[in-house]
C-alpha cells in the first residue's frame, strides 16, 4: 500500500490551552529542566554576592573588636589622643551608617525578579499530583516494590521521607487506601531506619496508616498502628478516640464469629468460590498489565516459526521510492509486520523538534458522544499537522512519567457517531505507528484481545490493519501502550483512510471476509 508523503510538514494551528500537565510529555519537562538550571545559576550569582556582603561585614567587625578591645582597657587614655577622639566621632557618626546601609542592602533582588517571572511557568498542584499517580500506576503494572523505588534499586535518585510521605497524602487525597498504606509505610521505615525529615515525623505518619488500614478492613492492624502512635503521642486526641472505636469494633468482631462460626464458615466458602471464579477471569486491565511485563504472551512457538524477515519492494512499484525495505513478522493473525530503518535520524530529529512546542495533553474521542475529551490514565501529549499530499491528521505523541495510553481501538465502531465525517475520509483502513526513540524499559505497544506486545525500537515502524477487506472492524486489533518505565518514548501515527484506498486494497468477494 502507498503511503501518502507525510514527511512534508505544516502544522496544524493549535488553539491555546493550559500550560501545565508538564508530566504527561518528557518533551515539556526537559524544558523544566533548564528552568531549574537557569535558577539554580542565578541562586549561586546570589550566594556570591551575600558571601562578598558578609565579608565586608566581618572585615569591619574585626577591625572595630580590635580597636575596641584596645580602647576600653583604658578609655581616657585613648581619648586623650585627639586622633582617637575624632575618630570616634566619624565611626558613629557616618561609618556606623554606612554599615547599616550596606547590611540592610538587597542583593537577592535579580534572583527574586528571575524567580518571579520563571514561576508563571512551574507545575502546579495538579502537575505534582498527576506525576505521583503516574508513579504509583508503573508501580501496580511492574509489580514495583516501594523500597526498591525509594532506594534507588531502579536506576536514578531516591526518595526521602518526605518525599514517600507525599506520595501517601496523594493516595489519601484521591481516597486510594491501598497506595496511602504503601507510602506511609515506606515512610515510617525509613523513619525508623534514622532518616532524618524536616517535615513529617512518625506520629503524623501512623496516623494516616492506621486509618488507611482501617478503611481496608484490617481492624487489628489499625489498632496496632494506633497503639504504637500513643506510645510516642499518649495525648493524641484522635488516636485515642480511634484506640476505643477499634477496640469495640474486634470485640464486636469476635462476638459475632463466635456465635455465627459454622454459618459464616459456609458463606466464607461460597464467597471463596465466586472470588475464584472471578479471579480466574482476567479482565482487561489485568491482561494488559501482564502483557506490559512481558507476560500472557500468546504466541505460541509452532506459531513463532511461521514469522519471517524479508526484503520487499512492493512489487517494484514505480512510486515505491523508499524500498526495498526490511520487513518483519511481528504477529501471524491479525497480521501486524514491522519495517525496519525506515527514516533516518535527522528525519526524527526534525519532527520531534516541530512537534514539541505544540504537544498537548493527549484525548480520546467518546464512544456515545464521539467528542474528544482527556481522560484519567492517557497521561501522552500530542500533537499534529497535515501535508499537502495528505489532509488528513497526522498526530505525534511525546509519553511523559509513566506516559501510557489505555486500550482503545484505531478503527470507529458502528455504534459511534461518525467521528471521521468531518474529513471526508472514510473509517481507518489501517495504523502506521513510528517509533523514534529506544525505551529503556516498558512502553510497548500490547494488544490485549490476542496478547501480543510489541517493543519501541527506534527508526522502525509498526503496521496493520484495523478493518477487514469488507469493511467490518477487526475487534482484535484493540491495543494501549504500557507505561514508560524507564526512558523517553516518542511516535508518530498515520493513519489510513477509506478514501483513495479502494484500488489498492480490494473488498473481498465475500460479504463476511
Amino acid at each position: 500500500m502507498a503511503l501518502c508523503g507525510w514527511w512534508l510538514i505544516h502544522f496544524l494551528v493549535f488553539t491555546s490551552c493550559s500550560a501545565h500537565d508538564f508530566f504527561t510529555s518528557i518533551g515539556h519537562m526537559t524544558d523544566l529542566l533548564f528552568t531549574e538550571k537557569d535558577l539554580v545559576t542565578s541562586l549561586k550569582d546570589y550566594i556570591r554576592a551575600e558571601e562578598s556582603k558578609l565579608e565586608q561585614i566581618k572585615k569591619w567587625a574585626d577591625k572595630l573588636d580590635v580597636l575596641s578591645a584596645a580602647a576600653t582597657q583604658d578609655p581616657e587614655g585613648f581619648l586623650g589622643h585627639p586622633v582617637n577622639a575624632f575618630k570616634l566621632m566619624k565611626r558613629l557618626n557616618t561609618e556606623w551608617g554606612e554599615l547599616e546601609s550596606l547590611v540592610l542592602t538587597d542583593v537577592s533582588d535579580v534572583f527574586i525578579s528571575n524567580l518571579t517571572i520563571q514561576r508563571q511557568y512551574f507545575p502546579n498542584d495538579d502537575d505534582q499530583t498527576g506525576a505521583a499517580k503516574a508513579l504509583m500506576r508503573l508501580q501496580d503494572t511492574y509489580q514495583l516494590d516501594t523500597n526498591a523505588i525509594s532506594t534507588g534499586e531502579l536506576p536514578g535518585l531516591t526518595l526521602t521521607v518526605d518525599d514517600c510521605y507525599d506520595l501517601g497524602k496523594v493516595a489519601y487525597s484521591e481516597a486510594d487506601y491501598y497506595h496511602t498504606e504503601l507510602w506511609m509505610a515506606q515512610a515510617l521505615r525509613q523513619l525508623d531506619q534514622g532518616e532524618p525529615s524536616r517535615a513529617v515525623d512518625a506520629v503524623t505518619v501512623l496516623d494516616y496508616l492506621s486509618y488507611s488500614v482501617y478503611q481496608q478492613g484490617e481492624l487489628e492492624r489499625a489498632l496496632e498502628f494506633t497503639k504504637r502512635l500513643l506510645d510516642l503521642d499518649p495525648t493524641h486526641q484522635r488516636a485515642n478516640g480511634n484506640l476505643k472505636y477499634f477496640e469495640y469494633q474486634l470485640a464486636k468482631q469476635k462476638k459475632v464469629e463466635k456465635v455465627e462460626k459454622v454459618e459464616e464458615k459456609e458463606e466464607e466458602t461460597k464467597v471463596r468460590q465466586r472470588r475464584e471464579s472471578k479471579d480466574d477471569y482476567l479482565t482487561e486491565r489485568k491482561k494488559y498489565e501482564q502483557l506490559c511485563r512481558g507476560q500472557g504472551i500468546k504466541l505460541t512457538p509452532r506459531r513463532q516459526s511461521r514469522l519471517f524477515c524479508r526484503y520487499y519492494d512492493n512489487n517494484r512499484h514505480p512510486r515505491y521510492v523508499i524500498g526495498p525495505v526490511k520487513q518483519e513478522d511481528e504477529w501471524d493473525s491479525p497480521h501486524i509486520v514491522r519495517y525496519h530503518n525506515i527514516v533516518s535520524e535527522k528525519d526524527m530529529e526534525k519532527v520531534k523538534e516541530l512537534a514539541k512546542p505544540r504537544l498537548r495533553r493527549a484525548t480520546i474521542s467518546n464512544p456515545v458522544t464521539g467528542v474528544l475529551e482527556t481522560l484519567p490514565g492517557q497521561e501522552a501529549a500530542s500533537a499534529g499537522w497535515t501535508s499537502p499530499l495528505c489532509p488528513q491528521h497526522h498526530p505525534v505523541a511525546n509519553y511523559g512519567l509513566g506516559g501510557q495510553y489505555e486500550p482503545h481501538f484505531d478503527f470507529g465502531r458502528k455504534d459511534e457517531p461518525d467521528a471521521f465525517e468531518e474529513l471526508g475520509t472514510g473509517n481507518r483502513i489501517a495504523t502506521w505507528l513510528l517509533y523514534m526513540t529506544d525505551v529503556q524499559a516498558g512502553g510497548a505497544t500490547v494488544f490485549t484481545d490476542i496478547g501480543a506486545a510489541v517493543k519501541p525500537k527506534k527508526g522502525t515502524a509498526v503496521f496493520w490493519y484495523n478493518l477487514y477487506p469488507s469493511g467490518e472492524g477487526d475487534y482484535r486489533t484493540r491495543h494501549a501502550a504500557c507505561p514508560v518505565l524507564l526512558g523517553n518514548k516518542w511516535v508518530s501515527n498515520k493513519w489510513i483512510h477509506e478514501r483513495g484506498q479502494e484500488f489498492r486494497r480490494r473488498c473481498g468477494l465475500n460479504e463476511t471476509d
